[in-house]
């Protein structure tokens, strides 16, 4: 038992085998934006790698390309186009024409605006005549242009599905959008609403929709005439890069569908159409028969099939100029949208930096009729983990055992082989399995055991040559004869006692002196502290300048480490006490010092790096001993003791709870304790320390003027108990400025 722990404690192939794999697991489900992107670009090359598809006949695109633009003039045309448009598509049969457009503003026209104009002076001059009025309104009605073309729409034996978009956040507009105005533009796109959504639990625990802030409908008129609508936004991945189609979208109490399923859902004649939702989120969409894989917020993974132009696309000025073959769009769903530059919104996908928001759509709708997705369903994680666990083993067991040029064909052929299996899962059976994390745990193995298996002859013999010049202690130094591998880096948590002790006002001190006299103060002084710690088999862990940190239960394990430490601290006073006689009679200034210990878990052992390390403590539990000891200056106390320390001491000192307190660097409060001394104290004494927890009491309560008195007594009896005064102080300024009523009676420190 014992050696199998030792395999997993040491530095060895076992060790680094388990701890990078978890270290690699670790990241894998919590996520490393960098390695996520890589992840994200193997997906694209996989793309790429594949090669292109021919699509489905069904789609095809009508397009305002560079050759429409310069016949039929500069974008947006007349609506009067976009009528005959539909006009001649649906005579030739279109059964579906999807609008990749918004016309979210009336037709700019000038000869309405004209007739208009006459009709407000044929009015104001007085000559409107019933025939006057006639010709003005059949010349109002030929001039509407968003009239002709609701009138086609209403008019066209194929479904005309009108494109819109959504505001996600209000920060995408430059303005509020009023609740009456957000409720005017939803109903113009109810047209759009899912119809039925199916819930596995109800209510669920989640919400799992993507919301949109506000919509961007078409023109009331176009909207009514129009049977349905759906939305063309795209969600890029943080990459930039197009890969997922939203299919859902929540917007106030409904949800809404895309220009694609909408297209796909009339292309089909209506059969049932629900979105389903499961307890971890929404499963997918489903149109009849046909269901269609999304993520748990309703994404649909694009499998993509070439660059730009993969589907046909016929200009739109071909279409209006009868250039076009007939029968061209028979039973097809033309989308119709722009890719001429400058007018078009250009995506980035895994083929293309410049592809046509349009084509994005037409390949969601051949997804959607062919049945091709790309799926990256929950049992795939089981696959990654796998993965990254057979590398693991496979790498760990096999390249220890191997030389260097063998060991380097292993993984580069393991490296392959990954690569292969996961193209061949994305290329023939449509899924998408993570290949960075596996590849990354690969790497990392490897070139952890060739710097291992390089360095680890060398690095012992140093470590043995220069081992005791790393400790001061001979107890530490003997630990280390009984187990070398002790000498290895790293640390054990243990609950251990830390004592720190540091000189008040040492700089103002040193500045009197000459330095050779401030040498041989300091050593003096720390001989003494050095020997009552070693008394109380301390371990010494480093001097500070005038600090000193000693450890208290390691490396030899000790029960009572707490009583030891405080121990320590009393005998370190009455030394100072002897100290400072001895130096008064020889003319030198007398010192003072705080000491601060705490009790609790805490990291031990060899830190630094692998040329110089020490045999240290570090944690949370250090750093509060240390504060402890800056916080003796604020009480005007010698020996401060957290509740820890004291709970396991209280039996055998004396000590006088001091305050709460919130330390530098910590959000929870802690109790401190003075300690006063051994049990056998004087009746004077313990009597101030019992009136002095009473006025405590009295303080948190706010009873400032009881405890003010009480802590006058305290002073009266007991003149060395100072913090008396200090809560004096404190209560005339809580008692002029009352605190908060959450006042809890903490003091946050703000020095360290």
């Amino acid at each position: 038992m014992k050696r199998r722990l030792k395999l997993f404690s040491s530095l060895n192939p076992v060790s680094i085998t388990a701890s990078l794999t978890v270290l690699i697991l670790a990241l894998f489900f919590v996520g490393v934006p960098f390695l996520d992107l890589m992840e994200l670009k193997t997906f694209d090359l996989r793309f790429k790698s594949r090669g292109i598809r021919s699509p489905a006949p069904e789609v095809v695109l009508a397009v305002i390309d560079e050759k429409s633009v310069k016949t039929e003039g500069r974008w947006p045309w007349p609506r009067s186009k976009m009528a005959k448009l539909v006009d001649l598509l649906s005579r030739d049969g279109a059964k579906v024409i999807g609008f990749d457009v918004v016309f979210a503003e009336p037709d700019e026209n000038s000869t309405l605006q004209f007739i208009e104009h006459l009709d407000q002076q044929i009015k104001s001059l007085g000559i409107d005549t019933p025939q006057m009025r006639t010709f003005v309104q059949r010349s109002l009605l030929d001039a509407n242009n968003d009239l002709r073309l609701a009138d086609s729409i209403k008019g066209s034996p194929a479904k005309v599905v009108l494109g819109y978009f959504f505001h996600m956040s209000q920060a995408d507009l430059d303005y509020q959008v009023e609740q009456q105005d957000r409720n005017r533009r939803l109903s113009q796109i109810s047209n759009s609403r899912y119809p039925i959504t199916i819930y596995e639990e109800q209510p669920m625990a989640l919400d799992p929709y993507i919301h949109a802030y506000a919509p961007q409908p078409n023109i009331a008129l176009l909207s009514t005439a129009s049977e349905s609508s759906g939305f063309f936004n795209m969600l890029p991945d943080e990459d930039g890069v197009v890969r997922w189609i939203p299919l859902v979208i929540q917007c106030g109490q409904d949800t809404h569908a895309p220009l694609c399923v909408q297209a796909v859902w009339h292309y089909l004649d209506q059969p049932q159409l629900m979105v389903q939702v499961a307890t971890h989120g929404i499963e997918g969409i489903r149109i009849g028969k046909r269901f269609i894989p999304t993520d748990e917020n309703g994404q649909m993974l694009i499998n993509y099939l070439g660059p730009e132009r993969t589907f046909p696309q016929h200009p739109i000025t071909d279409i209006l100029q009868g250039r076009v073959p007939k029968g061209t769009f028979k039973d097809k769903i033309v989308l119709v949208g722009a890719t001429a530059i400058g007018i078009y919104d250009v995506r980035n996908t895994p083929f293309s930096g410049v592809f046509p928001g349009v084509e994005i759509h037409a390949t969601a709708i051949d997804n959607i009729l062919t049945n091709q997705f790309l799926d990256k369903p929950k049992w795939t994680r089981i696959y990654d983990v796998l993965a990254i666990l057979i590398i693991s083993l496979a790498v760990g067991i096999v390249i220890p055992r191997l030389r260097a040029i063998k060991g380097a064909l292993f993984a580069m052929g393991l490296f392959v082989l990954h690569i292969v299996a996961g193209q061949w899962l994305f290329s023939h059976a449509a899924y998408w399995v993570n290949m960075v994390y596996p590849l990354v745990t690969l790497v990392l193995l490897y070139t952890s055991f060739t710097i291992y298996h390089y360095l680890t002859e060398e690095r012992e013999r140093k470590k043995i040559r220069g081992a005791f010049s790393h400790y001061v202690t001979s107890s530490v130094v003997n630990e280390m004869l009984k187990d070398p591998e002790k000498l290895k880096l790293g640390g054990a948590k243990r609950d251990l006692s830390v004592l720190f002790s540091d000189i008040r006002g040492f700089t103002t001190i040193s500045e009197g002196m000459t330095p050779e006299d401030l040498v041989h103060l300091l050593n003096e002084y720390l001989t003494v502290m050095t020997d009552i710690v070693f008394k109380y088999e301390g371990t010494l862990d480093k001097y500070m300048g005038d600090a000193l940190m000693a450890i208290y239960g390691a490396p030899l394990g000790q029960h009572d480490h707490p009583r030891r430490a405080c121990h320590s601290a009393i005998e370190m006073m009455e030394g100072l006490k002897k100290l400072n006689e001895k130096w008064i009679r020889e003319g030198k200034t007398p010192l003072d010092i705080g000491i601060g210990i705490n009790t609790g878990m805490m990291m031990v052992g060899n830190m630094g790096s692998e040329q110089l390390f020490d045999y240290t403590v570090l944690g949370d539990a250090v750093n509060l001993s240390s504060r402890l000891e800056g916080a003796n200056k604020t009480y005007q106390t010698n020996i401060l003791i957290s509740e820890f320390t004291y709970e396991r001491v209280k039996q055998d000192f004396t000590c006088m709870e001091l305050d709460s307190v919130r330390v530098k660097g910590k959000r929870l409060p802690v109790k401190i304790y003075q300690l006063v001394g051994e049990t056998d104290l004087p009746e004077a004494q313990k009597e101030a320390i019992e009136y002095f927890h009473r006025g405590l009491e009295l303080y948190k309560k706010q009873q400032w003027d009881e405890a003010m008195a009480l802590f006058q007594t305290v002073t009266a009896i007991d003149p060395g108990i100072r913090a008396a005064g200090l809560y004096i102080q404190r209560s005339l300024e809580l008692k002029i400025s009352p605190p908060p009523p959450d006042w809890d009676g903490v003091f946050t420190m703000k020095t360290k």
